[in-house]
């Protein structure tokens, strides 16, 4: 049973859930994934320097770096870790693992866990399942470290909202649009000829994956690109996406040609849509549960203190309104598809969700497999591609 009221505790829950990356069930054997430490400068494909590095929390290790695994096949996954994010005072006084009891809120992961490798995930990384669509394909993994959603470049001073941990004023290194930047330099030079490119994300790393795909789409233009965000709607306040504090903290470096020349005024909900029509040929696509419990929690804190957002005062059933009214208009975009799954979880890329589910009459990683080999339009060659949802689910919630 779903609730649809989310108190202060419940919602320290969900979004203490954000996005500690969940392992699979059961380890599995590792594939030779090679990891990758970047310069301390990186010359971008733009020919910008670019210095990559996690938060630089007090206390944590600032070092970046990302992970590869060679397929056997000549495609690419580009896969974008989510992790949370924060933007203020409280948000980034209060990091995942910060060792504060378990009521204490947790908002973002400020460094990369020692010793953590991608090998033993699950999901889409599971290549010993046949019904895996992209089994066979060389991934890139880039961790998540930075509380931007992958799109900062800029350093910001916070002061502690509680946290004993801390001292009374920090500074987080927002820097995740150059530590993207540093793995495409690396690409670019290492894998210079995929035929084909997934790039995807979960959550935070959702996002990552919608702003960065114009960058990556440009730097391999004759191969067949397609975006897959996993629980990443964008619903958000217009006081978060335009206002100094809220997206705006970390100076976000979204592709003008793509985003504007204003991006900062791009309501979240829209940034898909703005990919979708600018990228014709490529398929894009959306993957979330319809009372995702983590969106939900995010988005009551931004309806909280960064308002007012929707009409209704209940946050879960004002998000379910506002994603499914976001999902409506970009149904009429050609290559944009989506798939709404039952349920309150967040994510199924790294997890058995990612076979198992097919609450919406076909099974997802079939689904996702059919929107990788369609070729042309979405009835082309290779078959058909098609929204899936719920039965039921495209039914806004009434107000409570």
């Amino acid at each position: 049973m779903v609730r649809t009221t989310l108190g202060s505790s419940m919602l320290a829950i969900a979004i203490s859930l954000a996005a500690v990356p969940a392992m699979a069930k059961k380890p599995l054997p590792a594939r030779d994934w090679q990891e990758v430490t970047p310069a301390a400068s990186v010359t971008g494909v733009d020919g910008q320097s670019y210095s990559p590095s996690c938060s630089a929390l007090p206390g944590t290790d600032p070092s970046f770096r990302f992970f590869h695994r060679p397929g056997r096949s000549d495609k690419l996954v580009v896969y974008f870790e989510g992790g949370g994010a924060c933007w203020d005072d409280l948000t980034c006084s209060f990091p995942i693992g910060s060792g504060l009891p378990s009521p204490a809120p947790q908002f973002y992961v400020p460094a990369i866990p020692p010793g953590s490798t991608p090998a033993g995930i699950g999901g889409m990384f599971d290549t010993t399942r046949a019904d895996n669509p992209v089994r066979d394909w060389s991934m890139v993994y880039i961790p998540y470290c930075s509380g931007d959603i992958h799109t900062g470049s800029t350093t910001k001073t916070y002061f502690n909202a509680g946290n004993p941990f801390l001292p009374a004023q920090y500074e987080i290194t927002h820097r995740g649009f150059d530590n993207f930047m540093a793995v495409l330099a690396w690409m670019r030079s290492e894998l210079p000829k995929p035929s084909q490119i997934l790039v995807t994300g979960v959550s935070a790393g959702g996002y990552g994956a919608t702003a960065n795909f114009p960058w990556i789409e440009r730097s391999y233009g004759p191969a067949r690109a397609a975006l897959l965000a996993d629980a990443s709607q964008g619903v958000t306040t217009e006081a978060f996406d335009t206002g100094p504090v809220g997206r705006n903290s970390w100076n976000p470096q979204l592709a003008p040609w793509v985003f504007g020349e204003a991006p900062t005024m791009l309501p979240g909900n829209q940034l898909m849509r703005a990919v979708a029509q600018a990228h014709p040929r490529s398929k894009v696509a959306q993957f979330t549960t319809a009372l995702d419990e983590v969106q939900i929690g995010f988005y009551g804190l931004m309806k909280q203190f960064y308002g007012p957002g929707g009409s209704c005062p209940n946050p879960a059933i004002d998000w379910n309104q506002q994603m499914l009214a976001a999902l409506t208009a970009d149904a009429g975009l050609p290559n944009f598809r989506h798939y709404l799954a039952a349920g309150a979880y967040h994510t199924l890329l790294r997890d058995d969700n990612y076979y198992d589910e097919a609450s919406a009459g076909v099974p997802f990683a079939g689904w996702l497999g059919q929107m990788l080999a369609n070729h042309g339009g979405t009835g082309g060659r290779g078959g058909k591609w098609f929204d899936a949802a719920c039965p039921g689910c495209l039914t806004p919630l009434p107000c409570e």
